[in-house]
């Protein structure tokens, strides 16, 4: 599967919005196809391990509060190239320098505040999409 699934999560500002639906149509739009999809609470605990080689960044103890401050939506998503596809989907991680189209020049309203979170590798993807769901999701 490594190359093949990728995760995405709809952050918890743009589930906020109300943009979980636009967004999966970008996402359907560009042919990937969903395996799986849930609705879900991050704890800090949670969050502090998703994302744990962000915590010598400055931004770590926000990014936590962020993330942890609302519903999120996770996706199991499939597709050849899929880490790489969906980077191009989201765009750049400040909106404002993101590529038009883009979900995040759409959705985004700041660099912290970016609307989604695409796996950086085929490796991560893997790593990522066990974090929320199972072999058998997964597989």
């Amino acid at each position: 599967m490594i190359g093949k699934i990728t995760l995405a999560v709809i952050k918890p500002d743009a589930v906020q919005k109300g943009y979980i639906g636009p967004i999966i149509s970008h996402i359907i739009d560009a042919e990937f196809h969903i395996k799986a999809i849930k609705t879900t609470d991050l704890s800090k605990s949670s969050a502090k391990i998703f994302y744990e080689k962000h915590r010598e960044n400055s931004y770590f103890h926000s990014l936590i509060e962020f993330m942890s401050s609302g519903p999120i939506v996770t996706i199991l998503l499939e597709k050849e190239n899929a880490v790489e596809d969906f980077r191009k989907l989201i765009g750049y991680r400040d909106p404002i320098h993101a590529q038009n189209g883009t979900i995040r020049k759409l959705y985004a309203s700041s660099l912290e505040k970016n609307a989604i979170h695409g796996s950086d590798s085929n490796q991560n993807a893997f790593k990522e999409c066990n974090f929320y769901f199972s072999n058998q999701e997964i597989l």
